[in-house]
């Protein structure tokens, strides 16, 4: 486990959270078996595709909405269940959904931003899932532009926590890379109404 050390933010990165054989099995049953969609989003007044395929699965609650897109959960299916009760039972917290970006390949991308919607209390726990291609993770803090951006290696089946206060001070991004294969991520989260 490797922890950054950054102001105001308590971020780890755990490697290999599955072995090879397995994330590649469990990267295949999510393409096949989650039902992806493709969401618009207007920035500045304009309606554009979201440049990646986004599904939303949880329990105990009747919606996310982030964007100006509200999702109804789907239930959990037994690979997701399986996958949130082990990084549950690493990060000893409780996670109720699950948010989850299919990126096809290079071209697909998320823009600055930071997981501080009201539905994720005060310091939410964030526990992010990669499968697939190697991206770039960049943070940026939200007040002091003096802080150089990080970037941190989302490698495969690997897992990175972001809790305390990073969402208040801390934006981050994927941003587009060539020549990047399909990669897919789960944020897992807990919902609070």
């Amino acid at each position: 486990m490797m922890k950054f050390d950054l102001p105001e933010a308590t971020i780890e990165l755990h490697e290999h959270f599955f072995n090879a054989q397995e994330s590649a099995s469990i990267m295949q049953a999510l393409i096949t078996g989650i039902d992806w969609q493709q969401y618009q989003i207007k920035i500045f007044g304009k309606t554009l595709d979201q440049p990646r395929l986004t599904a939303y699965y949880g329990e105990d609650h009747p919606y996310y909405a982030y964007s100006n897109i509200k999702l109804q959960p789907i239930p959990f299916t037994p690979i997701l269940l399986s996958i949130k009760n082990k990084i549950e039972a690493l990060t000893a917290h409780p996670f109720n959904g699950v948010l989850l970006n299919y990126y096809r390949n290079g071209d697909d991308s998320m823009g600055w931003h930071a997981d501080d919607e009201k539905e994720l209390g005060m310091n939410p726990v964030i526990a992010s899932l990669s499968f697939g291609a190697s991206r770039t993770f960049q943070l940026q803090h939200r007040l002091e532009k003096s802080i150089p951006k990080q970037s941190i290696a989302l490698n495969d089946a690997s897992l990175l926590v972001m809790q305390g206060e990073t969402q208040h001070f801390w934006k981050h991004q994927i941003p587009k890379q060539k020549n990047k294969g399909p990669r897919i991520n789960l944020t897992f989260r807990k919902i609070i109404y």
